[in-house]
């Protein structure tokens, strides 16, 4: 009976946010009038499998919608253009790689980048059909050694379940790690990222010719691959989306961050900067320079990007177009806020409402 219970009370939790997402993406679709047939078939569906489909429509906007519900996202003005690429018939390991080799090409478009998500099988009896190991799809390796860090330190554990399964890397500051998936329960598997197939940016500075003697590069795209996406009460887990960078997501974290790349030290002995005290503001210096020189860089390549002045305008633009349609903007203060010159932005004196809606994008629990 209790088993009974409980199955009856989940199915009565997804009828109603199932219920309430397709009355909202209806009207903001203009089809309020298939509202009530559309919930009245995903009743049915329910009490038969305690589950519904989809259809693909619903899917689109959906992932859109959760794009736009992103409290912690400064780029959340362009959610309408969001590519949707429905894999929901993949089923092994090999198929989900290629469906994410054709993501990271597409996203790519040869540095013009492209906001994309691909959308699995959603998770099923507290099962997941298709799981991404990788937080991003694109990233570098971190390695230990004796005498200190090669690499990315935030990518040494999941280097070393890599590394498990088989696969070996130079020891590089940059090697690219590989796709590691699981699918219908199966060990994971790993799969080698072409190297035509991942854009690659070496960071110079347009002034200071030494910037290049640091060997600094940075991936193009930012595909995030380990967070689910819930629409309407179904839980996708694996469904990798991405956008473009901001410049300071290299420049003021990847690359700056002592837990990290660790490089403002660097940065500061080629510009001749004293790093004996901190009131000299030399890594205040270093890490203008460093942004600097990313920009300089990613568009010298050809590569989208923005920085963090323009992505604040363009998230102001973002709210007055959410207001002049009757939504209020959700945000995350703390993420809103760029990591450089915060207080330049209009960002920084507002207050944020950080109410979490659906449909939206959440952190899962690792894999491994």
């Amino acid at each position: 009976m209790t088993y009974r219970r409980t199955a009856v009370a989940q199915a009565n939790d997804l009828f109603l946010k199932a219920k309430e997402f397709i009355e909202i993406s209806y009207q903001e679709l203009g089809i309020s009038h298939m509202i009530q047939g559309r919930i009245e078939e995903i009743d049915r569906e329910i009490q038969e499998s305690g589950q519904y489909v989809h259809t693909r429509m619903e899917l689109e906007h959906g992932a859109r919608m959760a794009w736009r519900n992103s409290n912690r996202c400064i780029g959340r003005l362009f959610w309408q253009s969001l590519h949707v690429m429905d894999e929901r018939h993949v089923n092994t390991e090999e198929q989900a790689a290629e469906a994410l080799l054709r993501h990271i090409r597409f996203a790519s478009n040869g540095g013009k980048v492209r906001p994309a998500i691909t959308i699995f099988k959603p998770k099923e009896n507290g099962l997941h059909p298709v799981r991404i190991w990788n937080h991003q799809l694109i990233r570098y390796a971190g390695y230990s050694f004796e005498d200190g860090w090669r690499g990315d330190p935030a990518s040494a554990e999941f280097t070393e379940i890599c590394q498990g399964l088989g696969w070996e890397g130079e020891g590089s500051d940059y090697d690219v790690l590989p796709l590691v998936i699981s699918a219908g329960g199966n060990e994971p598997k790993w799969f080698s990222l072409p190297e035509e197939d991942v854009i690659e940016v070496p960071i110079v500075h347009p002034d200071m010719p030494e910037f290049g003697d640091l060997n600094m590069k940075w991936y193009g795209v930012p595909i995030i691959s380990d967070m689910s996406l819930e629409i309407g009460g179904i839980v996708y887990g694996a469904a990798p989306f991405n956008g473009w960078y901001m410049g300071t997501e290299i420049g003021a974290r990847n690359l700056a961050d002592e837990g990290r790349y660790n490089m403002l030290p660097k940065v500061a002995s080629i510009m001749g900067l004293s790093t004996d005290f901190a009131s000299s503001l030399w890594k205040d210096r270093a890490l203008v320079e460093l942004n600097a020189a990313i920009l300089y860089s990613f568009k010298e390549k050809g590569v989208s990007m923005v920085d963090h002045h323009t992505a604040a305008s363009q998230f102001k633009r973002f709210e007055e177009r959410e207001e002049s349609s009757g939504r209020s903007v959700t945000g995350d203060w703390t993420w809103l806020i760029p990591p450089v010159s915060p207080a330049t932005t209009h960002i920084f004196h507002k207050n944020y409402n950080n109410e979490v809606k659906s449909p939206n994008y959440f952190y899962q629990e690792k894999p491994y």
